[in-house]
């Protein structure tokens, strides 16, 4: 073939004329007309689907679930605590004081409140923090909770989810209207967040 430029004759194979130095665009690598390489291709990017926030009454659901689960054992401890005390209770309508049955109901009630709390916690944080990422309610919705970044969290991530929810919750006076704003943020915040949820950082996701 012949040179565009000043017409000297140049090999088929040539990226350049070798009289004139004028690229000839038929060899050499992907040269355009004006001897400018094209970009590269760009990689193809994976589309991300969109985060499923758990709903307000999802959550509802999956929370009475738990209470029921661990209601039950703490609801057996009661009921054997109380049963022990019945010989004070029969001493007290033999006319004695009642500050007998207060002493023997008392240290029960706070040895139940403590294992409650305790309990309650470890359910909800241990749980949450295993390969599961959620409690018996959550999985049996297909609910699960993990970190703003959608990875696994912590036991001190969960624990403080627990601790800045159902630890307030039980605060008297206090746990009452906490609970109440926190199940409505759960309700109307953009990524569906509890106030516990966002003291720790933490999303509650759906599977699809």
């Amino acid at each position: 073939m012949y040179c565009s430029k000043c017409g000297a004759m140049v090999s088929d194979a040539a990226s350049f004329c070798g009289a004139c130095g004028q690229p000839t665009g038929s060899a050499g690598g992907p040269q355009t007309q004006a001897g400018v390489l094209p970009p590269p291709p760009q990689p193809a990017v994976a589309a991300t689907a969109p985060a499923l926030y758990a709903g307000f009454w999802l959550r509802v659901v999956a929370a009475i679930i738990d209470y029921i689960i661990i209601g039950l054992p703490l609801g057996a401890i009661f009921f054997a605590m109380m049963a022990s005390s019945l010989p004070a209770l029969m001493r007290m309508q033999q006319g004695e004081s009642p500050m007998v049955l207060v002493a023997a109901i008392l240290p029960r009630l706070i040895v139940l409140g403590i294992l409650s709390l305790v309990g309650s916690w470890l359910y909800w944080a241990a749980l949450e923090s295993s390969d599961w990422q959620a409690t018996l309610g959550k999985k049996a919705l297909g609910l699960y909770v993990t970190d703003m970044e959608g990875r696994r969290c912590s036991f001190g991530k969960t624990s403080g989810r627990f601790w800045g929810g159902r630890g307030i919750g039980a605060v008297p006076y206090l746990g009452g209207l906490y609970f109440l704003i926190s199940c409505i943020m759960a309700g109307f915040t953009e990524r569906k967040q509890a106030l516990h949820d966002m003291i720790a950082n933490c999303l509650v996701l759906r599977k699809d």
